[in-house]
């Protein structure tokens, strides 16, 4: 029996998202390749590291969904939203003044978090 039931508070309802969103990972994942193309193109190391790696966990947690509900899709989805996450703040931490903090604030509030918490989402549905 859950906490929230002993302590006299309904339980939570857990959010679901729709079969739809199972296929985000992937179409992130194919988004990426242009970006990655650009930092490569201007030897942008870090960067295109820390790309590649949120394109392979981005990859992963796709499989892991199509594999339809295998256990490796928590840690994928976890996986993918830690990468996204530290990606904005890194992203923010060494951005320049004006139009770059800007840019890298629209970013992370706009792109990387969100697709951070349907990965996350995305990953919970998964019943093991």
């Amino acid at each position: 029996m859950s906490t929230a039931v002993l302590a006299g508070r309904p339980a939570a309802v857990p959010l679901v998202l729709p079969e739809r969103f199972e296929r985000v990972p992937v179409m992130a994942a194919v988004a990426l390749l242009p970006w990655l193309g650009v930092l490569a193109v201007c030897h942008e190391t870090p960067w295109v590291v820390l790309d590649l790696l949120e394109f392979a966990a981005l990859l992963s947690l796709d499989a892991a969904l199509r594999h339809r509900r295998s256990a490796a899709a928590r840690w994928a989805g976890g996986a993918v939203a830690l990468l996204l996450a530290g990606d904005a703040l890194a992203d923010i931490a060494c951005a320049g003044p004006g139009h770059a903090i800007l840019a890298a604030l629209v970013m992370a509030c706009c792109v990387e978090l969100p697709l951070a918490a349907v990965c996350v989402l995305l990953g919970r549905a998964v019943r093991a």
